[in-house]
């Protein structure tokens, strides 16, 4: 299974690392850094990370995005919007993180669909029409896409893709694994608005 992240400069670290522990789990897992332009990106805490361009994207597999503070410059940059809308469509699964879920909202990918985001940044967020934004939910999935809600929320997020996926046993080892106490149910959202 390809697992491409879409990377950006102020990506929020937990956002893209939560999941990406718990999906590189999955046999046969290789997850790949891209970027718009590729080379280094640096992440809210300001640690650099090597990607490769995204247009080296392969259709198929699933595309990950993180929110951040990145996310609001980005979230009206027409070049990187039609970027995100393109590797959306040609995954076989979308999973956002946190305000990730606007840059699928902005590029048009989620419209329609019902999708979730960061609580704390919700009055923001719901400055992009499309999606049917949901208030109370710790993640959704509408179709091929999972959207977490606020950073830690994309680790329950991941666990629950691999319940779909493997099912419950592999899901809840993998969790004792990592010494995770996880929340199973995508509406239990302690940080509704």
């Amino acid at each position: 299974m390809d697992l491409n992240l879409l990377l950006f400069d102020g990506f929020q670290s937990l956002d893209l690392f939560g999941p990406l522990d718990v999906l590189a789990r999955i046999p046969g897992c290789v997850p790949r850094s891209f970027s718009l332009r590729g080379g280094p990106v640096k992440n809210n805490a300001g640690m650099q990370v090597l990607t490769e361009p995204s247009s080296e994207v392969a259709p198929g597999g699933v595309l990950l995005i993180p929110g951040g503070m990145g996310t609001r410059p980005l979230s009206t940059d027409a070049p990187f919007l039609a970027e995100v809308k393109r590797l959306a469509e040609s995954s076989e699964w979308c999973l956002s993180v946190c305000t990730g879920s606007v840059l699928l909202a902005a590029s048009g990918a989620l419209d329609g669909r019902r999708a979730t985001s960061n609580k704390y940044s919700f009055s923001w967020v719901e400055r992009f029409k499309g999606p049917v934004w949901q208030r109370s939910a710790r993640w959704v999935v509408d179709g091929k896409f999972y959207t977490a809600s606020g950073v830690a929320a994309g680790i329950d997020m991941a666990f629950g893709f691999v319940e779909d996926r493997l099912g419950k046993e592999t899901s809840d080892a993998f969790a004792r694994r990592m010494e995770y106490v996880r929340n199973p149910d995508p509406e239990n959202d302690p940080f509704r608005v």
